[in-house]
């Protein structure tokens, strides 16, 4: 249920804080008192686009928030999730903010989101029911998706629907397999030409660092060869050499250390120090033996780095690439090659896929077929006691052959409001007041199917009057029992049978006009109710009070 509904700085009202209750809600005030801001501030919340006209004039900024209890709505708890959106599970917070620039933030438990997820959320949070919000309810298409929330076939349509993409899928995927022949054959022996380019390379992994490292050692061959050969000399073979001269130094050491064998220690470290430089000579030694001056040696590694670069330049950046496109390719090319097999692999999946598609589509059929006079009887119930007494309603259906996204067939209610007179769709047959009732009626059939737990009623009760009124207001009251019903009404009836009633007032404060909503109980309602009904005579008071009895 909607908790808590925060406007501020928006049109007539400066700051508003509502806490609603559960059940059936009145919302009542003269005409022209700002009810409607209460309307727009949700509609807001839905996702609805706005212009800066709406920001209070000399404010910054306004702004509007509800909270929302979430009790076990899952669904909403999932979409949260899948948004990754934190959520304790309870409460869902919205906010948006507009700016006097015409610019527009919003929010979903602090966090930021665009209006399309706002919208997404208002799906599943709140049904919006205005005078000119009705037009939905002429769709045939509206009309089946409501037979199928009182068949209780929604998941079966949507077990209907996931088959027939399926089997859509797959009937495309078989007439592109099968439309170009010769465009596979072209991509046949294209992709065999480039796999056998590829294969016959043999390309390693990190091959191309190595060749580079091999070919950059095979160029300065000669110059390795004079660095080398003039570093072993200095290090051992000439008379100055290092290793000579470390001899020398070793005879001193020693002499040192007969002196004072407190420096034998420094013996053993030049000796490491000694079999280190031997050492190294070795290594450069080994090096240079192995140095390879081959020009056919160094001939065969320019031309491995020619072909790496030439696939390069076809399949990829770097070797890795050319073997993930050398892969992809082949699979692409097997696929070709088992061309005929996967046509029939298809055609039996295909098969199959109609198959679960059309028993999905009958059983549909079936449920709805079933539920459509038990639909048309209680609608047909709740419009006599609209004061349609001798009303017609029924559900037919249009065959759909081949299918559609709908079914095998749309359903279309016809009303006859007026005996004596043909049935017709609602469309060509029912007035604004008519549609209005014809739409409180599908309510109230539907209120224990309706997963919606929201649902506002701008003046539905428009063009209706007298007892008929006070059916509107039962009518509201019951749907009150399994969803939070608004309405905001002129109707004392509809008032006087909500559980709770608040009023929209215009004052003026500071020489400014601001709109405020307070709630009404006891004498108070009571005078509200009277107003509404004409003023404060006692008539008029004495009819209050026998409406809020009632």
């Amino acid at each position: 249920m909607l908790a808590l509904l925060r406007i501020k700085n928006l049109a007539l009202v400066e700051e508003l804080e509502w806490h609603p209750h559960a059940g059936f809600i009145a919302v009542t005030g003269e005409t022209g008192a700002g009810k409607s801001i209460i309307l727009g501030a949700l509609q807001l919340l839905l996702g609805e686009r706005t212009d800066r006209s709406i920001v209070r004039s000399g404010a910054e900024t306004g702004s509007v928030e509800a909270v929302y209890h979430l009790k076990s709505n899952t669904v909403l708890r999932e979409i949260l999730e899948a948004q990754s959106i934190e959520s304790d599970g309870e409460e869902l917070i919205l906010r948006r903010v507009i700016t006097s620039s015409g610019t527009s933030k919003q929010f979903v438990n602090g966090s930021p989101c665009n209006l399309g997820f706002l919208r997404e959320l208002g799906e599943h949070l709140l049904d919006l029911h205005g005078p000119h919000d009705h037009q939905s309810l002429f769709s045939r298409d509206e009309q089946t998706r409501l037979l199928d929330s009182y068949a209780g076939s929604v998941n079966q349509h949507q077990e209907y629907v996931d088959a027939r993409k399926k089997f859509i899928a797959l009937k495309t995927e078989r007439e592109t397999l099968f439309s170009d022949e010769q465009a596979a054959k072209r991509e046949q022996e294209m992709l065999s030409h480039q796999v056998r380019e590829i294969e016959a390379a043999a390309l390693k992994a990190g091959e191309e660092e190595e060749l580079i490292r091999h070919h950059r050692i095979a160029s300065n061959a000669q110059r390795l060869h004079e660095v080398s050969a003039q570093l072993v000399a200095k290090l051992s073979e000439s008379d100055a050499s290092v290793l000579n001269h470390l001899a020398e130094t070793a005879k001193l050491l020693k002499d040192l250390a007969k002196l004072d064998p407190t420096l034998e220690p420094l013996m053993e470290q030049h000796t490491s120090a000694t079999l280190q430089i031997e050492e190294i000579v070795s290594e450069i030694s080994s090096y240079t033996s192995q140095l390879e001056s081959d020009p056919k040696h160094n001939q065969m590694i320019e031309e491995r780095l020619d072909t790496v670069q030439n696939l390069k330049r076809k399949y990829g950046s770097s070797i890795e690439e050319i073997l993930i496109y050398f892969e992809d390719s082949k699979a692409r090319l097997e696929k070709i090659e088992n061309r005929d097999e996967r046509l029939k692999e298809l055609d039996s999946a295909i098969a199959s896929a109609e198959t679960h598609c059309v028993k999905a589509g009958r059983k549909l059929s079936e449920m709805r077929k079933a539920s459509a006079p038990k639909l048309s009887k209680t609608i047909s119930t709740h419009l006599r006691d609209l004061g349609f007494l001798k009303s017609e309603f029924s559900v037919t259906f249009e065959p759909l052959p081949e299918g559609g996204v709908a079914g095998f067939e749309l359903a279309e209610f016809l009303f006859a409001p007026n005996p004596g007179e043909p049935a017709g769709n609602l469309r060509s047959i029912a007035s604004s007041g008519e549609i209005s009732r014809v739409m409180l009626a599908l309510k109230s059939a539907l209120a224990r199917q309706d997963k919606i737990p929201v649902l506002i009623f701008d003046e539905i009760d428009a063009n209706v009057g007298g007892e008929i009124a006070n059916h509107v207001g039962e009518k509201m009251r019951e749907l009150g029992k399994h969803h939070q019903v608004f309405c905001i009404t002129h109707l004392p009836q509809v008032a006087a049978a909500a559980s709770s009633q608040f009023v929209v007032v215009k004052e003026i404060q500071g020489g400014r006009t601001l709109s405020t909503l307070r709630e009404v109980r006891g004498e108070e309602r009571q005078d509200e109710i009277a107003r509404m009904l004409g003023g404060k005579k006692p008539s008029a008071v004495a009819h209050a009070k026998a409406l809020l009895n009632a």
